[in-house]
């Protein structure tokens, strides 16, 4: 073992984690996890995206030993129910018929492991969508194409103003990637994302 490079792992093959990990201007590589990510019966979204982010670090650390692996998953709910991608524009259109004047509230889960120790958690986002008009779920949903994205909103974005307000300790989570929880946690392993990575020591 040589750099971070071989020790830090992104299992996730979505472009906004990637994005958002890059923040930390450490090395790392991403690995796409191979899970089953069908709902256990009875599971709440909540436990849902726990319980993925942990099998997905997992998954991708039992053929990486020695590295520390981040794994994270993200649910959408709409009163205790979930919401999905909507793939498409009149999906997203209805979605957020549905969303306008109402909370959502997004669970992002985050896993980090070093194949022996797992720490994870569940950051809550809250967000107040306004009374949206048609006109103006049609020009967002013509200007950032948010087909891909659970709730169909780009907080990142554009969809910043189609919330009243939001609420959550971490506000990173709601892109898909808590970066507060996740610098935290990556100390505990050994790596401070605040230095170089020269900086940091070789082993966790």
């Amino acid at each position: 073992m040589t750099n971070h490079a071989s020790r830090l792992i992104l299992a996730s093959s979505s472009r906004y984690r990637k994005e958002m990990l890059e923040r930390f201007r450490l090395p790392f590589t991403a690995i796409s996890p191979d899970i089953d990510e069908t709902p256990q019966p009875g599971e709440t979204p909540a436990q849902l995206a726990l319980r993925l982010s942990i099998e997905k670090a997992q998954a991708v650390a039992a053929n990486n030993p020695d590295s520390i692996i981040i794994g994270s998953d993200q649910v959408a709910t709409l009163d205790g129910s979930p919401i999905g991608k909507p793939g498409n524009f009149d999906a997203a259109k209805k979605q957020l018929q549905q969303l306008s004047g109402h909370c959502v509230e997004f669970h992002s889960a985050l896993a980090v492991t070093n194949g022996i120790r797992t720490e994870s958690a569940d950051i809550i986002t809250r967000c107040y969508f306004r009374e949206l008009s048609n006109a103006e779920i049609v020009h967002y949903l013509e200007t950032e194409k948010p087909f891909d994205t659970a709730g169909s909103a780009k907080a990142e974005g554009l969809g910043i103003t189609l919330m009243d307000k939001m609420e959550s300790d971490d506000p990173t989570s709601i892109i898909g990637l808590p970066l507060i929880t996740l610098a935290r946690m990556l100390r505990s392993f050994g790596i401070n994302p605040t230095l170089s990575a020269q900086e940091n020591p070789h082993h966790a």
